[in-house]
């Protein structure tokens, strides 16, 4: 029998849950049976979802950092835009 859910999507109460489940000493390889989801994807829930310690105490995810590097990566890309223009306009 196929347990498997191929192309099933889990919301984020249920996502959370898992992780939950797994800190609290849950192996991945019991809540991948009982719950019917990939092992590789419990992982990619638990990377996702475990909370890291950042700056003043406060907790990021993965996501959180990939959203600031994104963020950080724009702001870069409007200065060199900015300084090209204050350059052009410098000039008039």
């Amino acid at each position: 029998m196929n347990t498997r859910n191929n192309g099933k999507r889990y919301n984020d109460d249920f996502r959370k849950m898992i992780v939950d489940l797994y800190h609290s000493g849950s192996s991945v390889k019991d809540l991948s049976s009982e719950y019917g989801v990939s092992d590789v994807t419990i992982y990619k829930w638990i990377k996702d979802l475990t909370p890291i310690e950042g700056t003043e105490g406060k907790e990021i995810n993965p996501k959180d950092v990939d959203a600031i590097q994104k963020e950080n990566l724009r702001l870069k890309q409007e200065l060199e835009i900015l300084k090209k223009a204050m350059a052009i306009f410098a000039r008039k």
